[in-house]
């Protein structure tokens, strides 16, 4: 599975990119139609298809252009013929946040599936950890 593993950090690492330009079609992009995900603020039951997604970015965009930063500090892909899932952490804030919390990272996961050869996230889940 070594090109699905590839296929996958690129699909990550594509949206990462998109959200740190606040490109909410780049954002979209290899995302299921029935996605769920579970993210940092509310709805704490999470959000379900790929509407309520795309509506869920535009408030993230507008902070992160206050100078905030949203890339990749690690990626682990693990893929078989028709499932995978990935998990990063991210530095996720705006500069004095990172600068009184130097190692704070923002943690995603994602489910992704393959659907006519192409692999989708299914599954999306970003979390903070508390003190």
């Amino acid at each position: 599975m070594p090109d699905d593993v590839a296929r996958i950090r690129a699909l990550v690492i594509r949206w990462a990119d998109a959200v740190h330009r606040g490109d909410l079609a780049g954002v979209l992009a290899d995302h299921a139609e029935d996605l769920v995900m579970y993210d940092v603020p509310p709805p704490y039951e999470g959000l379900r298809g790929l509407a309520a997604y795309s509506a869920a970015w535009p408030p993230f965009f507008a902070w992160q252009a206050q100078g905030a930063c949203f890339e990749i500090d690690t990626l682990d892909v693990t893929a078989d013929t028709d499932v995978a899932y990935a998990h990063a952490l991210l530095r996720c804030g705006t500069p004095d946040e990172l600068a009184h919390h130097p190692t704070m990272r923002l943690r995603l996961t994602l489910g992704l599936r393959k659907d006519d050869g192409r692999w989708v996230v299914a599954h999306e889940h970003h979390s903070f950890p508390h003190d």
